[in-house]
């Protein structure tokens, strides 16, 4: 179900814990099989669960609750934008706007050619920077402007 690099990536993390514990690896498996998949089918939360020697549901647990899981297909580059407080009272909100003009889609929603997915998210500490978005769980962009953002984009394969 994963490739033998990613499977190499997942044992790598397992070895971090004592053997009988080794399903503390599950947010870094879970990770580490998005990263290749692109999203977490119901199949593969199954799959890391078994390579780790726990129930899928407990798998399943993990995946639901972190929003850095996807768990339907997303687009290319997932930008997670911070709506907590302290980035909406430094400029989210427009921010957000920008984005939902720019880009023609609102949160939740994946662009026609699949190159962008818009997420709203929680706090991703670094409220001193804000308005800011995590770029697909990996990069944070932060003090956003429409400049800012459009020089982001362009960067973007």
């Amino acid at each position: 179900m994963l490739t033998p690099e990613s499977l190499k990536k997942i044992d790598r993390e397992v070895a971090k814990y004592p053997p009988e514990h080794k399903q503390s690896a599950v947010m870094s498996a879970l990770r580490i099989a998005q990263d290749e998949k692109g999203w977490l089918a119901p199949e593969t939360i199954a799959f890391v669960a078994h390579y780790l020697g726990m129930q899928p549901i407990a798998a399943q647990e993990v995946a639901t609750f972190y929003n850095m899981y996807d768990l339907k297909p997303v687009g290319k580059h997932k930008i997670t934008v911070c709506t907590n407080l302290s980035c909406t009272l430094m400029g989210a909100e427009s921010a957000v706007e920008y984005l939902q003009r720019k880009l023609g889609i609102g949160f939740g929603e994946t662009t026609p050619d699949g190159r962008f997915t818009l997420k709203e998210g929680e706090c991703m500490g670094a409220c001193g920077d804000a308005p800011l978005f995590q770029l697909n769980n990996k990069k944070i962009c932060a003090n956003l402007s429409p400049e800012t953002i459009d020089a982001i984009l362009a960067g973007l394969d």
